[in-house]
């Protein structure tokens, strides 16, 4: 019994098998609380108008054929404003970071309309309730829309604004046609805030958005149109879904074949008709005569070509003129600009001749001008009193005449060369400064060729008389410029130059006599016109050898041009190299001159070139007298300073205060950081001007002054203080250097120094 083994304890566990069922199930009651509250719903609230057609529990949010979420109750209004009734929705948590402010609902139910049906598949599946995501902040409450929104601008395809006068039986969805294909529908419309058109919002898909053009025209294509008349009758509609629902069509003119792509931000006009679109643009025009029009009847014509018609007629108030609509072809649009003239066409007669003639028959009409081709657009105009002027692109020469009276001459007075009409006066007014009468005439292209810049035109109407003991002469140019006026021409020199500008300008004189008086016609730029006028004298050595016969400015207003003419030693004149300037009067402290021009007036003085000059008829007179510099002999040196001060041409350069040269002319150097100032030593004074001589500007007064010395005050001379000048001293022998070279550079000192002052150097001059 000893032999048996003892039993070996040990202590239970604590540990049972039986306790991982609960930690299991705990786990699994984790996961499944976890995944509840991940995949619940996200409750929002959406106010609708009214409640019909939406059940709890049973209405659906659907977003592109997806549930997205569910009507959970459904309860009015408590908030006191009774705005309709709130659903209560749970959405699917992945679309939580889409419900934002802008982010809008909708009730979709079954439409039947004119356009079509709508909503047809909730027949069968119940209504239910969709959305449009948008952005801003998140929010949970939301304002249902009452109809679906429009097609929104991000959708691929061309999205356009239309204008119209009125919505007519369009609608949205309302289709839009291309050759009556459908291409795209209304997406919605609106009035503009001011409240006078409409704006049609269209889609046109994307494979055919390439057919609206710049030139596209959309018309209204709703229901039919019947036009009848004695040849029959005529019915168009585009399509039977037009007839009904109301319908918009477009296409681009034949003409317009070519048209750019359009611009999607700029609006296109929503014609009434198709005719409207394809035959009609409106131009409102204010008539100041409207007898003999009609509305309907009444032709727009052009170069005897008819491009519209006079479509409305109202006659204002106080009856001083009348406000018409005129319906022109579409080929005319680019030329509806600023610049376009319309006026009314009637028959006249009057004593330059008979204009009109085919209104006899035709009746008055409104003819039109195009303007200029890249003008700004415009369709408001109003008509000239009268025909305007020809085109200056018309064929032909183009003048301007300048007279002192306008006589008898009319628009349409003959133009004559030798008694042959060879052109018209288109117009005529007041000059700019209303000083002259400006006649704008027109030479026909085969005559053209007779006008240059030695033309005279005069006055030919009326009679001449010219009496005396010998006898009376009376003279007249033609019977028509007896009775009507008339301009005459001649051209002495049918060699000279032709005139390059676009529109030339010619004297009108009075009388062939005054035309054709001898002599050589020069133009003269000056700078500034003051004391000038027409008759003003050109002079050489105090005689008159010609006048200033007109006055105008330069194109760019910068200067002013003088016309003139020479009748004296016309040879030596009209040659290069002849100068002009203007004397006028000059008073000074240390002189006058020219006084006499305070009382006879300023004249030109001209100095002829040399006789081998080439012939030359275009001038700019100088600014002042020129000199003879470049004939005077002497030594020319430059003075280097750092401001001109009272220095100017004619100042004295003096050496001991004696006179040896003078100041020729200035000019800034090259770099504009000095001023170099060009003097003329004699030829006899040259030799004491070494490489080493100092100048200084003795202009004015120098005062030293100290408490013991006192006051010393200082000038060259009374003609230097008064006008200014310059003065140079050399330095004795041994220092002096060699003489100054032609054209060398010295520095010219403001102030001179006392040790200067006592140079004196011994340097023989020439004789």
């Amino acid at each position: 019994m000893n032999d048996l083994p003892l039993a070996k304890t040990r202590p239970a566990s604590n540990w049972s098998a039986i306790w991982v069922l609960p930690l299991i199930a705990l786990l699994i009651g984790g996961w499944l609380g976890w995944r509840a509250y991940n995949e619940a719903g996200i409750e929002i609230q959406v106010m609708f108008a009214s409640g019909d057609g939406i059940q709890p529990g049973k209405t659906e949010v659907i977003f592109k054929g997806m549930p997205i979420g569910k009507v959970t109750a459904l309860e009015l209004d408590d908030s006191g404003e009774r705005r309709g009734v709130r659903a209560t929705l749970e959405m699917d948590k992945r679309v939580e970071e889409h419900l934002r402010t802008n982010t809008r609902f909708w009730l979709v139910k079954p439409s039947v309309s004119l356009a079509g049906i709508t909503g047809l598949e909730t027949l069968v599946s119940g209504n239910y309730i969709t959305a449009s995501p948008g952005d801003g902040e998140p929010t949970r409450d939301f304002t249902a829309l009452s109809e679906p929104p429009p097609l929104a601008d991000t959708v691929p395809g061309l999205h356009l604004t239309l204008k119209a006068d009125r919505l007519g039986s369009l609608n949205r969805d309302s289709p839009v046609f291309y050759k009556q294909i459908q291409v795209g529908r209304v997406k919605s419309y609106a009035l503009v805030e001011d409240q006078n058109f409409i704006e049609v919002k269209v889609f046109i898909e994307p494979e055919f958005a390439p057919l609206v053009r710049k030139h596209t025209r959309f018309w209204n294509a709703s229901g039919v149109s019947i036009d009848a008349g004695l040849s029959g009758i005529k019915v168009r509609t585009e399509s039977l879904a037009s007839i009904v629902a109301g319908g918009i069509a477009f296409a681009t003119p034949d003409h317009r074949k070519d048209s750019p792509p359009t611009d999607p931000s700029l609006p296109f006009r929503l014609y009434e008709d198709f005719d409207s679109a394809q035959a009609g643009i409106r131009v409102s025009l204010k008539l100041h005569e409207f007898e003999g029009l009609e509305p309907g009847r009444t032709p727009v014509m052009y170069k005897g070509i008819q491009v519209g018609h006079l479509k409305t007629f109202k006659v204002d108030d106080d009856l001083s003129g009348a406000q018409v609509e005129l319906m022109l072809d579409p080929r005319t649009e680019d030329y509806l600009v600023e610049g376009t003239d319309f006026w009314m066409v009637k028959p006249s007669i009057s004593l330059a001749g008979i204009t009109g003639l085919e209104a006899l028959v035709k009746g008055n009409y409104i003819a039109i001008r195009p303007g200029e081709q890249g003008a700004e657009p415009q369709r408001d105009f109003v008509a000239r009193a009268k025909a305007p002027p020809l085109d200056l692109a018309s064929p032909g020469l183009h003048l301007v005449l300048f007279s002192d009276v306008r006589g008898s001459l009319e628009v349409g007075s003959p133009i004559l060369f030798k008694q042959l009409k060879v052109g018209s006066v288109q117009s005529y007014q007041l000059s700019r400064d209303n000083k002259q009468v400006a006649f704008g005439v027109h030479i026909e292209p085969e005559y053209a060729h007779l006008v240059n810049s030695s033309t005279r035109f005069w006055n030919a109407s009326g009679i001449t008389l010219k009496g005396g003991l010998s006898g009376v002469e009376v003279k007249s140019e033609s019977l028509q410029t007896l009775l009507a006026g008339g301009i005459a021409f001649e051209t002495p020199n049918p060699q000279a130059a032709k005139s390059g500008k676009r529109v030339q300008r010619f004297a009108l004189y009075s009388s062939q006599d005054t035309a054709l008086e001898k002599g050589i016609a020069l133009t003269i730029r000056v700078p500034r016109g003051d004391g000038l006028s027409e008759g003003t004298a050109i002079r050489y050595k105090g005689l008159d050898v010609g006048k200033v016969e007109r006055i105008e400015l330069t194109d760019d207003l910068q200067a002013v041009i003088l016309h003139a003419r020479v009748t004296q030693a016309t040879q030596q004149i009209a040659r290069a190299g002849t100068q002009f300037w203007v004397v006028k009067p000059e008073v000074s402290l240390t002189r006058a001159a020219n006084l006499e021009t305070l009382v006879s007036g300023q004249y030109l003085e001209v100095r002829p070139a040399n006789k081998s000059g080439a012939v030359q008829t275009n001038f700019t007179a100088a600014e002042s007298a020129p000199t003879q510099n470049a004939r005077e002999q002497g030594l020319r040196l430059v003075l280097s300073a750092a401001r001109r001060g009272s220095i100017k041409p004619g100042v004295v350069v003096s050496y001991r205060e004696v006179p040896v040269g003078k100041v020729t002319h200035f000019e800034l150097g090259p770099t504009s950081d000095r001023v170099l100032i060009h003097i003329l030593i004699e030829p006899r004074y040259a030799p004491l001007v070494r490489s080493a001589s100092r100048f200084w500007n003795a202009s004015g007064i120098g005062v030293d002054a100290g408490l013991f010395s006192g006051v010393k005050v200082r000038t060259e001379s009374l003609e230097a203080l008064l006008e200014g000048g310059i003065a140079f001293a050399s330095p004795d022998n041994p220092q002096m250097g060699g003489p100054a070279r032609p054209g060398q550079t010295f520095a010219l000192h403001d102030e001179v120094n006392e040790e200067w002052l006592r140079w004196a150097p011994k340097i023989a001059l020439e004789h």
